[in-house]
């Protein structure tokens, strides 16, 4: 069965993220947007009437996509599969919406649309990873105060939100190829497999270089 066409709106979309990611947001004009999706730029205009609109689409498509993750919860009998699933869809979505990630710096006067998300989006993942350790500890998986799995999560979360831009900003690479993301991956792993079983920690060693593998570029 031949796969329904894509309305011009979804091309302009899917083509813009794909730029902004390549690019940056700042540098790709509408002009260039236009061109690349081959249309007329009143065409682009006609579907989206400013700048700021093409991003709160991209934005509304991301908090689609980050509610699902955050959905995740670790299932009863698997709490260390269920962690390696809910870490490949985290590096899933920063890696098809790491413009969102790494430009909010050149939204300008469009960086609301971001900033009252963020925080929420955080917290919810804070809570979330808590939920997955505690899940190892009830397993006797994970040795660890349950008084301090939320700052285990914190901890965590930010070396995997942030983990890919440090590597930018110390001039490591971080294209296709380079194993960025595999990195990333293990530098979070070095705050608590030393206090997991072993079994466990070789199965999310294992899980970390297969994720590596299918979302190798970062850039």
């Amino acid at each position: 069965m031949a796969r329904p066409k894509q309305s011009t709106r979804d091309r302009i979309l899917e083509q813009a993220l794909l730029l902004f990611n390549e690019q940056g947001y700042g540098q790709v004009t509408t002009a260039a947007l236009a061109a690349h999706c081959g249309i007329a730029e009143g065409n682009l205009w006609y579907h989206f009437k400013t700048k700021r609109a093409l991003l709160e689409a991209i934005v509304d498509r991301f908090t689609a996509i980050i509610d699902v993750r955050l959905a995740m919860r670790p299932p009863p009998h698997d709490a260390v599969g269920g962690y390696a699933a809910m870490l490949e869809a985290l590096m899933q979505e920063q890696r098809d919406f790491r413009s969102l990630y790494r430009d909010q710096h050149a939204y300008g006067e469009h960086i609301d649309l971001t900033a009252d998300k963020v925080p929420a989006w955080l917290r919810r993942t804070f809570d979330q990873l808590e939920g997955y350790y505690a899940a190892m500890v009830d397993a006797e998986l994970l040795d660890w105060p349950r008084d301090r799995l939320h700052d285990l999560a914190i901890n965590a979360t930010l070396i995997l939100r942030y983990g890919l831009e440090h590597y930018r900003e110390m001039g490591e690479p971080t294209a296709r190829g380079t194993g960025a993301v595999t990195r990333t991956l293990l530098r979070h792993l070095t705050l608590f497999e030393h206090r997991l079983d072993p079994e466990a920690a070789a199965r999310l060693h294992a899980a970390v270089e297969r994720i590596g593998e299918a979302l190798p570029e970062a850039a």
